[in-house]
């Protein structure tokens, strides 16, 4: 596996030479953010991160994420023109060297929580989805890390009335036409497209969700079967429903070849069905991160590994879920039960 950090570009207030410094560590996770959703990146642009990171002495071999516009996942608009210039983004990453594209089909919203300064009884901050809380909330009024903050709340309102009109087969359907254009062309690049699991992987707010459970995403791969569509196994975000077993899934999936690339965090599930985002390590949460791993490990998982959300510890400050502590802990974990496993094969 090769151990990467999400990075959010020269804008990050977690400077490359931080990241380079975690043991293992190969690469970063990054994008263009600055991009609107629909437009083509610009080369000039690509090369000069690339050349960035890489005199840094990592690698930019995974782009989170190339943003799918909402006509494309409505079919509506120019979702044509969108497709087309989809197409284009992965032909000139892959031209730099990236060899994974992380992206979701979530409509409107991407990851939701209730809280993203919670404090847990340790005193230190995370992520947190308390059911009774979103079931409060006005969705045209809220703002969270990573959502597409050029929306107007009355353009919010009218897109979660276009995707409840739409439904949960108009959206699958829309999926399966953006797959079949754009996986051709990632294949011919030698591009792994691996969408994201909803998160959380239950509708919100009436809006349809499908990336959510084993069935659907058996289902997703099944729409254009070509190991270059794939998955991002997002322990948290499939974790954070009982239903789903997260070890079964890795080891399925994995097995096919179909993880190209792994988000690992831990969840502490609650009764009502709300969680808590915890530290990496399994007695923290309700996840096995060690039976995760060693099922990546027996199927021969050569992709790409990064720690997810962490919590802020030490009184850090930044942003919400992406502090430099808890995910340097977090890789540290990862990176030592990799070797773990290896050294006991190999015994």
């Amino acid at each position: 596996m090769k151990m990467t950090f999400r990075w959010f570009g020269k804008e990050d207030t977690i400077g490359l030479e931080k990241i380079r410094q975690i043991p293992g560590m190969s690469g970063v996770v990054t994008a263009l953010y600055s991009k609107p959703a629909g437009e083509v990146w610009d080369e000039n642009e690509i090369a000069e991160l690339k050349q960035y990171v890489e005199a840094s002495g990592l690698t930019m071999e995974v782009i989170e994420s190339v943003p799918v516009h909402e006509d494309i996942k409505l079919g509506t608009g120019q979702c044509e023109r969108y497709i087309e210039n989809y197409k284009e983004i992965i032909r000139r990453l892959a031209k730099y060297g990236v060899k994974c594209i992380c992206y979701n089909f979530m409509p409107i919203f991407d990851w939701t929580r209730s809280d993203i300064h919670h404090r847990l009884a340790d005193g230190s901050e995370a992520l947190v989805y308390y059911q009774k809380e979103i079931a409060q909330m006005d969705p045209t009024k809220l703002s969270l890390p990573g959502w597409d903050a050029s929306y107007q709340p009355e353009e919010v309102a009218g897109l979660i009335a276009q995707y409840q009109a739409l439904g949960e087969e108009g959206l699958w359907h829309n999926l399966e036409h953006f797959l079949k254009e754009i996986i051709p062309v990632a294949h011919a690049c030698d591009v792994k497209m691996a969408i994201h699991p909803d998160d959380p992987c239950w509708p919100i707010f009436g809006i349809p969700r499908i990336i959510t459970n084993q069935k659907n995403i058996d289902r997703f791969l099944k729409l254009v079967d070509d190991p270059y569509n794939g998955l991002t196994l997002c322990t948290g975000s499939l974790g954070c429903s009982k239903e789903n077993d997260c070890v079964a899934m890795a080891k399925r999936y994995a097995s096919m070849g179909r993880v190209h690339f792994v988000h690992l965090r831990n969840v502490l599930l609650l009764a009502d069905g709300s969680f808590e985002e915890s530290a990496h390590l399994s007695a923290c949460g309700s996840l096995d991160m060690v039976a995760i791993l060693k099922e990546l490990y027996k199927a021969k998982f050569k992709g790409y590994i990064r720690p997810d959300h962490g919590r802020m510890i030490w009184n850090e400050e930044g942003k919400p879920g992406y502090g430099l502590y808890d995910r340097a802990l977090g890789a540290a974990y990862i990176t030592g039960i990799w070797e773990t496993l290896t050294k006991m094969v190999h015994r």
